[in-house]
């Protein structure tokens, strides 16, 4: 039987750092649509909505003609969001696979996402595959980094640079690639658990699977993709939008 993927976009209005980054427009798109129609690009998705807390963008998504699902405004997180927008899909046990979609990266690749999913596929005894790129080494904090093994288990992750230089220099860290597949069952086991110590310690969701035993897995890929956290972020976006490969096949 072929397997079914299920693709989930969390996005919220109040966004701290760029208010309703969502909907700031992108070549006459909003942000957030960018991230759908080129998560629909993917080959190994079969359905995709956006997960959204307000009906500003609500509306403006289903104007575009996207699939939404409305959820709280109180999720600390995106996990969250799409565990819960899960939970409302009807049918839900007929997907093998749940993959989150960060809804601030319109430049996200769909070759990405295919990457991820058949990497899961292959390996369906762990949770949670979370893909990473090869950076040099960086004191950006808004850059979320992992530590592996030699299996490619992700130990850690964390804003801080790790491995710490404390007797050899390191040229390279493994940036977080903001597209994570759940096996659906992981993800309810996550949404069950609450906000962990570590999670509120360093804001990053993902170390509340860490946390409650969840078997995360990496992969790595090349390329990039920047997820718009800023003005400088969006201004980048803009440029970047028109030269970019995927762009001529939603414009």
């Amino acid at each position: 039987m072929k397997s079914k993927v299920l693709a989930l976009i969390p996005t919220r209005l109040n966004s701290r750092r760029l208010p309703a980054k969502a909907l700031l427009p992108i070549n006459n798109l909003p942000l957030v649509m960018h991230v759908y129609k080129r998560t629909k690009l993917s080959k190994k998705v079969n359905e995709v909505f956006i997960c959204c807390d307000d009906k500003k963008i609500y509306n403006v998504v289903k104007k575009y003609g996207a699939k939404v699902i409305m959820t709280s405004k109180h999720h600390p997180n995106g996990t969250d969001r799409i565990c819960e927008a899960f939970k409302k899909i009807k049918n839900n046990n007929k997907y093998n696979l749940v993959v989150d979609v960060q809804g601030d990266e319109p430049l996200i690749s769909p070759n990405h996402i295919d990457k991820v999913i058949d990497y899961h596929l292959k390996n369906m005894e762990v949770d949670i595959i979370l893909p990473n790129l090869k950076i040099k080494f960086t004191n950006n904090t808004n850059l979320v980094k992992l530590v592996t093994n030699k299996k490619n288990d992700v130990l850690y992750i964390s804003r801080a640079n790790i491995p710490y230089e404390f007797k050899n220099r390191v040229k390279y860290l493994k940036k977080h690639l903001s597209v994570v597949s759940f096996k659906p069952q992981s993800l309810i086991n996550f949404g069950k658990s609450g906000v962990s110590e570590l999670e509120k310690i360093e804001d990053i969701e993902l170390l509340r699977a860490i946390d409650i035993g969840l078997k995360i897995r990496t992969v790595n890929l090349k390329g990039d993709s920047f997820s718009i956290d800023i003005f400088e972020d969006y201004k980048k976006a803009q440029i970047q939008i028109s030269r970019d490969r995927y762009f001529k096949f939603y414009r």
